[in-house]
Order: C-alpha cells, then sequence, then structure tokens
C-alpha cells in the first residue's frame, strides 16, 4: 500500500511550467496554490521569469536550492520526460503531471507515458496522471490544480478518473455548499491509481467518505485486497461508468455467456464492501447522508406525511429499495390516537393531514422515532396554507438531537415557499429531498453498507479442503497441452473434478461401438453417450449426445448414429471417440461454473441448471478471491432455485451443504490453478442426501498456446 502522506501533505512544491500569463495553466496553478491559504514553500519555475505572483522563479528544478517534495508540471508533453528526470535528479518525491498528449492520443503518446514511468521508477519517484486537473487537499490546505478556485473544507474525499466532470462537481459543490476533504484528478493512472488514493482516504483523519468516479480498474487483484481493508474504515462509494454489454468478453461455457464485464464489477465492488450507485445524484445523496447521519441498525423505516399520495409513493419506494416499513408498537399506536385527529392514519406511512402543522408532526415524529422498531425515518412535507415549514425543520433538528443514533431525513416537496425550511434542515445535516425517492435510495445505501461491513467484519476465507490432488490436475493440463488442446475431454474434466472432491459421474471415453457395449455392461444400464471432441461445445446441437440407453443393441445403434450426425454435420472436426456415462435419476438441475475474468479473476456462477440457464438467466455470482462460507450461503439464497432446493410444494429439500461444499472446491481449484479460463457442471443433480455433476467442461489457457 502506497504512502501518500507527504503528496497530501507537502512541505514545498514546485510548478515547473509556472507563468506570468493569466490565460495559462501554470498561472492557474500557481495562484490556486497561493489563494488555498498553503503555507509551504512554493518555488516556481520558468526559465524566462524572475518572479511570479511575488515568488522567487527558478530556471530549473534542479538550481532550487531547497528540498522539494512535490513537483507539478505544466509544460508541453515533449518537454515533460526532460523535466521528470531534473525532478528525479533533485529528489523530488512526487510528480503531478496536468500536462496531456501521453497514451490518450496514440503510439507515441504511449511510448512517451511509458519512458515517464520508467524515469519514476528509476528515481523511486511517484506520479499522479499524466493529463490530469491537479490534486487539492483542504485542510492541509493546498491546491495544486487548475480548477478555478477551491472547493469549501468537508469531509468527503472525491476520486476521479475524469478531468472534466472534477471540474464540474467542484463548480457545483460551491453553489450548494457542499464540503471536501481532498479532490484528486487520476488521469491516465500511469502509476498511481484509485487504490493508492483510496487506501490513502481511507487513513485520513479529515475523511469520512470516499467517493470514486472510474472507468476502469487498473489491477483488480490489488483492488481486491486493499479496498476490502478500507471499506472497513470508511464508506466507499464508486460511480463506474461504461456498464454496458459491449463489452463483456465473449465466452463458450454457460457461465461464461451469462456473466460480463459489468457483472465482476458488481461483484468485486460488494464483496470489498463498497456501494456502487448509477448515476452522479445518487452519489453525492449517499455521500451527503453518511457525513451527516448515523449508520441504520436495520432495514426498518417509518414515513410521516401530511398528504397520502406521497406517503404511498414513499412506501413503494421502501419495497422497490429492499427496505421495509417499520411496524410500530401498540404504545406507539395509542400515544398516537389519544393525539392525533381521528382521520390520522396511525399506521406507517402516518398520515397526519393536509392540515398538519408543526404540533401534529411533534407527536408524530416523536412517538414513531421513540419506537424500538424504527431504524430510520423521513419525514415528508406538502406545502399548504397551514403548513409551517420552518417550526417542522426546527422540529426535526430537535429530534435530530434527541435520537443522535436513527437516520432522519426529509422531503419537502415545494417550492421557493420552502426554501427557508430547507436551508435550515441543510445547515443542520438533516439531508432534505424535493421529492420522497432519493430519500429512500439514501437509506437503502446506509442500510447495504451496514450489511456488507457486518460481513467484511466477521468473514474469513475458505477454510482449506481436504481430498485435492494437486498433482493429478498438473499430470492431466500436461497431457492437454502436449495434445495442444484448450478444452478438456469429458473423461480428463471428471478427472480433474475428482482430484479436488468435486462429486461427478465418471465418465469413460471409448473408440468404438464393441467397447462402449462393453463399458456399458460393466457400468450398468442405463446409460449415456456423448460425443468427445475439444471442438464441439454444446454437444446436442449436432446430435452428438443419446440417452436412455437400455441394452447392448440400444448402445451399438447409438454409437452409429452419434459418430454420423457428426461427421455430417461438423465434417473434419477431430473426433477422439464416444463418452460413455451411468444415467442418473432426476433430481433438481444446477449449474455451478466459473469463468475468469480479466480484472478480478475467478468468477463463480450458481444458480438453475439444465435447458433453464440460458431461458431463465436464474444466476448469482461472487468472485473466488476473498470468497467465505457466507458468501456461498448468500449466492445460493439469492436464486429462484434456492426455493426448489428447500422443498417446493411438498418435495423433499436437496442437500444444500453438498452444494455449498462443490461450489468452494470448484472456487478452491481455480484459484489454484490460473490456467483454466472456464468451468461449467451442467446440469449438476442436487439429490436429498448429495449433489452429482453430469456433465464437467473444463477450458484452459496457456499463454500463446492455441488450438
Amino acid at each position: 500500500m502506497s504512502d501518500l502522506q507527504v503528496l497530501f501533505t507537502p512541505a514545498s512544491i514546485a510548478v515547473v511550467g509556472a507563468s506570468q500569463n493569466t490565460g495559462k495553466i501554470g498561472y492557474t496553478i500557481l495562484a490556486n496554490l497561493q489563494e488555498s491559504g498553503y503555507d509551504g514553500q512554493v518555488y516556481p519555475v520558468n526559465p524566462r521569469e524572475s518572479e511570479i505572483l511575488g515568488y522567487k522563479c527558478f530556471p530549473s528544478v534542479t538550481e532550487i536550492t531547497a528540498p522539494v517534495d512535490v513537483a507539478v508540471i505544466a509544460v508541453p508533453a515533449e518537454r515533460s520526460i526532460d523535466v521528470a528526470r531534473d525532478c528525479g535528479e533533485k529528489g523530488v518525491k512526487f510528480l503531478v503531471v496536468v500536462t496531456a498528449g501521453f497514451k490518450e492520443v496514440g503510439e507515441a503518446g504511449m511510448k512517451r507515458e511509458q519512458e515517464l514511468v520508467q524515469i519514476c521508477k528509476k528515481y523511486n519517484m511517484r506520479m499522479v496522471g499524466p493529463n490530469v486537473v491537479g490534486v487539492i487537499d483542504t485542510h492541509t490546505p493546498f491546491n495544486a490544480s487548475f480548477t478555478s478556485g477551491s472547493p469549501p473544507q468537508g469531509k468527503i474525499a472525491f476520486i476521479s478518473q475524469s478531468g472534466a466532470m472534477l471540474l464540474a462537481i467542484l463548480d457545483w459543490s460551491r453553489s450548494v455548499g457542499l464540503g471536501f476533504s481532498r479532490f484528486i484528478s487520476m488521469g491516465n493512472k500511469a502509476d498511481l491509481n484509485e487504490v493508492d488514493f483510496i487506501w490513502s482516504a481511507a487513513e485520513d483523519p479529515h475523511t469520512s467518505v470516499i467517493l470514486c468516479y472510474i472507468e476502469d480498474v487498473s489491477d483488480g487483484q490489488r483492488f481486491l485486497d486493499v479496498v476490502r481493508e478500507a471499506s472497513k474504515r470508511k464508506p466507499i462509494i464508486i460511480l463506474k461508468a461504461g456498464t454496458s454489454s459491449a463489452g463483456a468478453r465473449a465466452a463458450s461455457s454457460h457461465t461464461g455467456a451469462l456473466a460480463g464485464s459489468n457483472i465482476a464489477y458488481d461483484t468485486a465492488f460488494r464483496q470489498c464492501g463498497v456501494i456502487r450507485v448509477d448515476n452522479m445524484s445518487d452519489l453525492f445523496d449517499l455521500a451527503i447522508a453518511f457525513v451527516n447521519q448515523p449508520v441504520p441498525a436495520g432495514k426498518h423505516v417509518a414515513i410521516v406525511t401530511n398528504s397520502g399520495g406521497p406517503g404511498i409513493i414513499a412506501t413503494d419506494s421502501v419495497e422497490r429499495n429492499q427496505l421495509e416499513m417499520a411496524r410500530f408498537s401498540k404504545e406507539t399506536i395509542e400515544v398516537m390516537r389519544e393525539s392525533l385527529p381521528v382521520a390520522a392514519n396511525l399506521y406507517n406511512p402516518v398520515d397526519i393531514l393536509g392540515d398538519a402543522r408543526q404540533d401534529r408532526y411533534s407527536i408524530a415524529l416523536d412517538s414513531v422515532l421513540c419506537d424500538e422498531n424504527t431504524e430510520s425515518a423521513l419525514v415528508l412535507l406538502a406545502p399548504a396554507a397551514v403548513t409551517e415549514p420552518v417550526k417542522t425543520a426546527a422540529l426535526m433538528v430537535d429530534m435530530r438531537e434527541k435520537y443522535p443514533d436513527k437516520p432522519l431525513f426529509a422531503a419537502y416537496m415545494g417550492g421557493e415557499g420552502l426554501n427557508e425550511g430547507t436551508r435550515l434542515l441543510t445547515q443542520a445535516g438533516i439531508p432534505c429531498y424535493t421529492f420522497p425517492e432519493p430519500a429512500i435510495k439514501a437509506i437503502s445505501g446506509m442500510v447495504r453498507y451496514a450489511e456488507m461491513h457486518k460481513t467484511l467484519m466477521q468473514g474469513h476465507s475458505l477454510p482449506d479442503l481436504s481430498q485435492v490432488d494437486r498433482k493429478s490436475v498438473k499430470a492431466t493440463f500436461y497431457d492437454v497441452l502436449r495434445d495442444r488442446r484448450l478444452v478438456l475431454l469429458g473423461n480428463e474434466a471428471t478427472q480433474v473434478a475428482e482430484a479436488y472432491g468435486i462429486p461427478a459421474a465418471p465418465v469413460y471415453l471409448v473408440k468404438n461401438s464393441q467397447e462402449a457395449v462393453c463399458q456399458a455392461e460393466m457400468i450398468g444400464y442405463p446409460v449415456v453417450l456423448k460425443i468427445a471432441s475439444p471442438k464441439i461445445i454444446h454437444k446436442s446441437d449436432v446430435g452428438g449426445v443419446k440417452v436412455g440407453l437400455q441394452s447392448p443393441q440400444e448402445v451399438e445403434e447409438a454409437y452409429g448414429a452419434i459418430m454420423s450426425s457428426v461427421n455430417r454435420l461438423m465434417p473434419g472436426t477431430p473426433i477422439y471417440g464416444i463418452e460413455i456415462q451411468k444415467m442418473m435419476s432426476p433430481g433438481n438441475e444446477l449449474i455451478i461454473g466459473m469463468t475468469r475474468d480479466l480484472q478480478f479473476g475467478p468468477l463463480i456462477a450458481f444458480g438453475l441448471g439444465g435447458i433453464y440457464v440460458n431461458l431463465l438467466k436464474d444466476a448469482s455470482f461472487r468472485l473466488a478471491k476473498g470468497l467465505t462460507l457466507h458468501h456461498i450461503e448468500e449466492m445460493i439464497a439469492e436464486t429462484k432455485a434456492y426455493t426448489l432446493l428447500r422443498g417446493y410444494r411438498g418435495s423433499t429439500p436437496s442437500d444444500v451443504p453438498s452444494i455449498i461444499q462443490t461450489i468452494a472446491r470448484v472456487a478452491q481449484l481455480s484459484l489454484d490453478f490460473p490456467e483454466i479460463t472456464e468451468i461449467d457442471l451442467n446440469p449438476v443433480i442436487a439429490y436429498p442426501d448429495s449433489a452429482m455433476a453430469l456433465d464437467v467442461k473444463i477450458t484452459v489457457s496457456y499463454g500463446d498456446n492455441k488450438e
């Protein structure tokens, strides 16, 4: 983990490319440093000037007579290499390369960026950028950026891959008075990236909430390790751009077809305790909530409203966002019944009617917040002739102090007439929205964080699994590589599964119909025949599967029919023979699989199997790295398959512990052998006392080796 303390609390900053010209970026950066109140040493670097903004100017970094912690580079890209080299010779610890013209402009820029990175490595410097807006810390304070001014001081760290997004948010933040601890522009992330900045913000005593806008993750494995630990300390909220399925990697297996790059990010964030949001509004709504409100103890929300319609809308939103309406105690209901009008609705949502003044809000809000079943509350106010928005806001401020452990939100549904009340709430740290839905989404995000945080604090990785024979798996893969194949035959895949204690029905490879009959007699009828070819993934599509064979004659005829069909539909395809397998009794059909994500590694899938895989797409996912038994239990419970496993409409429940063990062993296999790119156990038949994979597909990759 990077130590970025010097970057955010530098004793000295050099601005290379500082300028007297107010239209130049070099001038803006220097002016921002001055205006931000930075009390360290500032060294403008410009060979044509002797002084800029009252600071003595130096012709080069190497001629600065004192140590330099941070150098901000704002010179043309072609000159930046020499400047970086000078900084290295000077002993500069951090570069902030504002300059554009690197990998974002093509091959020449990419080479220039690589050279910049090599210089940093040579001199043990760390670099922000290139192609960034800059870095701001409001508590040091310093503003080493070309932004138009600085954000208000606060507790939110905002880390952005997009410079334009950062500039827009900074401008907006000043208009609404939202405070920040840090503003960080990452640019091309040639060296320091989101992981470094997230961890640094997690260690920063002035930061309470970490916000990120990212377009990709530079190092998925490191992200999983570091961000998981950072989430234990502070809420991390990420808006990940580029969520379309167009970026998903093409895959040959069912698991790969179900999983896309967006699912991998979603799963990674969830397992790391990161709250993922869909838009900028949600990003900052949640940030404001976390900065000003306690984390809810649970899902139960109380709603107090002076209008029935908004109350219904809020109730619907509670359900959509996986929250629950609080159910009040009899005592709470009785207290409200004694003091509120007869026509008022005393059950959640509490409707105190359109002519409600501050006194009714006081009775209702105090009652529901006092109730132990309420874990957060939302007050809705629609303007009417007798409404008292300012007095009601003052009441809410008092209630916030009286019940400090229960989050309190408001929706003032109107315009100019409610501005004063809204302002009072905002100043007191009570999030206030124009409509109920954003408030409910914010509460939901906080609840999700609480649940993920609890799992992170309690979770442990999978225990070491017994019955694992790595040598056997290596031997099988060696044979496959020697044969220049990437897809294991059925009997090979079954052997790999058995080596890891993954229950799989044995598969035998036969070369002719006589061998097939002989093997069928040995394992007993009925049997299944399948074509054995690494080029044929979906065997039934080419007539390559025959099931329920009851006699030697049926086996012999089926063998011939499979060979004839495959040769006719796929002439020239390499065929290794036919696989024969004992036909198993029916049960609940599941899929357990793995596809290796390019960023985050093995992505484990579970759901309904057999013919339902692509039809229903009932699948949940977790990453193998950091997987716990709790995660596995969660992923099973998230699917429709779980309803069947528990025993649907009187059917006998399936052996869920066996399924959990199978998932755990597939995860371990995928972690132990990075050459495995895809695994499909489909179907896995779940029985009351066991589980058994009937078809095992494994695909491997050996670097540049190709079929």
